[in-house]
């Protein structure tokens, strides 16, 4: 049987890598002040239509269920978002601040870095449209990283205003908003396409390759909401790890105003993170009913994972969280047959007071059993035997023991612990 492709199995080290990240990605999340949501899994093709760009459209693992519904798998969301938001929006105090950390699926190409199966963090803050939400949003995202053990030597947030480019199409006389489409895609592929291929695309605006690389080169005043931003993530002490780059468009249609994108520095891998202001988005998914400003941007675990991997300080700090999680708090010994089921009754009473319990599920030796605790990273060995019903409590660590009784156990194993 074939694994499906840029599909995954998580066999356990692989889930304790997801759960890893997972854990860290809602530690932080929730360190801002952002509240966990989660929307189905399925839905309508209809809610991506026109709203994500057709690119998007393309990608979907779509079909028609028993309904008769044209339906998809959710390929990101903030379209899900859009619409949960729409339908009761007067029952949330402005800003709202959300955070989700699901799977999605898009039937793109796989490659380094992009799977079509993908676990992604979603961070969105909906109601304010000040700079001062633009820099919380890229003061998560760099928080996000760092607390995997990353710093600004290993990754960059890239930074752009969208609006600064309609304002330059304007200039030249070619502004309506499916020019503007059509444009910031040349600017996306300025760097991978050849420039003859750009200066034939930039051709019916009436536009040079020369006079777009020198906007890029000279931004002058034309950002002055990069500005505003630098000016509060400084104030957080966050210099070094942003710049300004014009490059950085994004792909989606909705986005609108300030985007952003992070890179590692080596620039090994495909962007780690991204999003932007989405204005507009709210207002064009209820017809003009509800006019928020938005704010979000997306984090995928395949790319993160890549980054992680390839930074030891982080790949240590994975390791580390991953084995105290992994490692039973106590491995109960049964050196004496004939009390095991006073050893099940303890291993019971144990797992039921919170402890991470394991021990034999048949007889062996006791040096069989006590390599068994070695593997199982136990702290702690408890050895039921002839002291019974005193029991001796070994730390593995020291090979330190001592005989307690059955009441003073618990709390010798809970202050050992803490």
């Amino acid at each position: 049987m074939q694994l499906l492709p840029g599909f995954r199995d998580f066999y356990p080290e692989d889930c304790a890598r997801r759960n890893y990240i997972i854990a860290t990605w809602r530690e932080v999340a929730r360190r801002y002040g952002f509240v966990e949501f989660d929307g189905p899994m399925l839905e309508t093709v209809e809610l991506y239509k026109k709203k994500s760009g057709g690119e998007l459209v393309g990608q979907l693992f779509d079909f028609v269920d028993k309904g008769e519904r044209h339906v998809t798998l959710r390929p990101e969301m903030t379209p899900t978002l859009a619409r949960m938001i729409i339908a009761r929006e007067r029952d949330f105090k402005k800003p709202i601040k959300w955070f989700c950390a699901p799977q999605f699926f898009r039937y793109e190409k796989q490659q380094r870095g992009r799977l079509r199966e993908f676990g992604q963090l979603n961070c969105d803050l909906i109601g304010e449209s000040n700079v001062a939400a633009d820099a919380e949003m890229v003061a998560l995202a760099i928080d996000m990283l760092r607390a995997f053990g990353l710093n600004g030597e290993d990754f960059v947030v890239r930074v752009s205003d969208r609006d600064a480019w309609k304002a330059f199409l304007d200039a030249h006389g070619s502004f309506n908003e499916e020019a503007l489409a059509a444009f910031l895609q040349i600017v996306d592929k300025i760097e991978r396409n050849k420039p003859e291929q750009t200066e034939a695309a930039l051709a019916p605006f009436g536009i040079t390759l020369a006079e777009v690389r020198a906007f890029i080169a000279n931004p002058g005043t034309h950002f002055e909401r990069f500005n505003a931003l630098a000016a509060e993530l400084d104030a957080r002490g966050l210099k070094g790890f942003y710049q300004l780059d014009p490059t950085i468009v994004r792909g989606l249609a909705y986005y609108t105003g300030l985007v952003f994108e992070v890179f590692d520095r080596k620039k090994t891998l495909r962007a780690v993170a991204g999003g932007g202001r989405y204005d507009n988005l709210l207002n064009a998914m209820s017809d003009g009913k509800v006019t928020l400003p938005a704010i979000g941007f997306g984090m995928g675990d395949v790319v993160l994972g890549e980054l992680i991997d390839a930074t030891p300080a982080a790949a240590e700090r994975m390791k580390a969280w991953i084995a105290a999680r992994h490692a039973a708090d106590v491995y109960v010994v049964v050196a004496d047959e004939t009390r095991r089921t006073d050893a099940l009754g303890l291993v019971q009473q144990l797992r039921g007071a919170g402890f991470r319990v394991d021990y034999p599920l048949s007889a062996a030796k006791v040096g069989k059993q006590f390599q068994a605790a070695e593997n199982a990273g136990a702290r702690h060995a408890v050895v039921i035997g002839d002291e019974w019903p005193q029991i001796k409590l070994k730390t593995l660590a020291t090979r330190e023991e001592t005989l307690v009784t059955l009441d003073e156990l618990s709390a010798r194993l809970q202050k050992l612990k803490d």
